[in-house]
């Protein structure tokens, strides 16, 4: 057969795009984490990579407007305020919105895309270099290009809605009174999800991608804006999440062209990594990087059988536990491994416990020992870590090793 041209993906809403054609999926919501590939030469010190994560969510299906646009958004914020990456805003913007601009300002059609494109660099690029590359590379004349200006510079929330719609030239424009309904509908949602202080309605938002039919959205971290002043070696990492809605690209994939709907936002996962390195590294917390809820160790030589049945006791009954995979581990080797791994309960035998049938619990943190026994160790042991846990975090001090 005929050799099929086959490529790395680019992201991850095409292939889901491809899936839900490929199964007659009629309506659909997902969350997907995967790996992604660019072919540039990118700036590391950007948060930018040729293979990365992304976490994408999306909503298939033809619904009432805005309904899942809102939901998306929201989604959004919901992850944000949980990673903790500092102060953040989403940016929105509506592609048709954006198209009746062009079509006011008189781009001519076939200029709609690579001239958005353009737009698209405003964020990180000063008005006169993308005015520039709009007059000497794509073509425009200088008065077109200064009316984009006038649009794309403005920015505001509800009230620029408004602004807008008391626009004569831009109103002429079917697209544009839909867009705005839109944007009106989608504003009205946000407030109801309680977001709104968190959205910028930002009309140079063009988003590169060409599937975007609809509402655009960008989240961009304040603290971490990239600034052209500094040069690209400052850690900016900037937009952490964006998405839009898609509504043509499943009918593109389609062989009987039935259309689905699509809304969906994706978040850059080495970028959220790269900002939570940036915290750690000032902060100084240690993070406890495994599950182990419970450490067994021996106190003496030849208990690794003894080890190994109490360990199997604890997994039988739902505790995360292991132990040292020495025969012969000394004691402070493994309270030292519970101390670097924040494992706050080591259960301890030894030839004594096993002759009186009872475990010695030592609570990592506060250095505390107490015995338990043996028979009633796995609801003790529930009791204890509860307490543990709900223990307030400045207690858990960093501790010099096990004496």
């Amino acid at each position: 057969g005929g050799a099929e041209p086959l490529a790395l993906r680019y992201d991850l809403t095409v292939p889901f795009a491809r899936y839900v054609a490929q199964n007659k999926i009629a309506t659909m919501k997902r969350y997907h984490i995967g790996k992604v590939y660019r072919r540039d030469n990118p700036k590391m010190t950007r948060g930018r990579y040729r293979e990365f994560y992304q976490c994408d969510f999306d909503i298939a299906g033809d619904f009432d407007a805005m309904v899942p646009d809102a939901e998306c958004i929201k989604i959004v914020v919901e992850i944000l305020d949980k990673l903790n990456l500092g102060q953040y805003k989403i940016f929105v913007n509506h592609r048709k919105l954006l198209d009746a601009i062009f079509a006011v300002c008189g781009v001519p059609d076939d200029k709609f895309r690579p001239i958005s494109s353009a737009v698209d660099k405003l964020d990180k690029t000063p008005w006169q270099d993308v005015r520039n590359e709009m007059i000497h590379q794509k073509g425009l004349a200088p008065d077109v290009a200064d009316k984009i200006w006038s649009y794309v510079q403005m920015h505001g929330s509800t009230e620029l809605i408004a602004k807008l719609q008391t626009d004569a030239q831009l109103t002429a424009q079917k697209s544009a009174i839909e867009a705005l309904k839109d944007m009106e509908t989608l504003f009205r949602y946000l407030t109801l999800y309680d977001v709104m202080d968190k959205i910028v309605f930002d009309l140079k938002l063009a988003r590169g991608l060409d599937y975007y039919t609809g509402v655009i959205f960008e989240a961009v971290l304040t603290q971490y804006q990239y600034n052209s002043a500094l040069g690209e070696d400052q850690v900016a990492v900037g937009s952490v999440a964006g998405g839009g809605r898609y509504d043509e690209l499943v009918k593109k994939i389609d062989p009987r062209q039935r259309a689905v709907p699509c809304i969906g936002a994706s978040i850059g996962i080495e970028r959220v990594f790269a900002i939570k390195e940036i915290q750690l590294a000032e902060s100084k917390v240690q993070v406890k990087t495994v599950e182990t809820e419970v450490y067994v160790a021996s106190a003496q030589k030849n208990l690794i059988e003894e080890r190994m049945k109490l360990c199997n006791y604890l997994w039988a009954n739902g505790f995360k536990a292991e132990m040292a995979f020495k025969r012969n581990p000394k004691m402070l080797d493994q309270l030292q491994y519970c101390e670097k791994n924040q494992i706050e309960l080591c259960v301890i035998i030894g030839g004594s416990e096993l002759e009186a049938g009872i475990v010695k619990i030592r609570d990592v943190i506060t250095r505390e020992e107490f015995e338990i026994p043996r028979d009633r160790l796995a609801e003790e042991l529930r009791t204890v870590l509860i307490r543990v846990r709900q223990r307030p975090k400045e207690a858990v001090a960093k501790q010099s090793p096990a004496n």
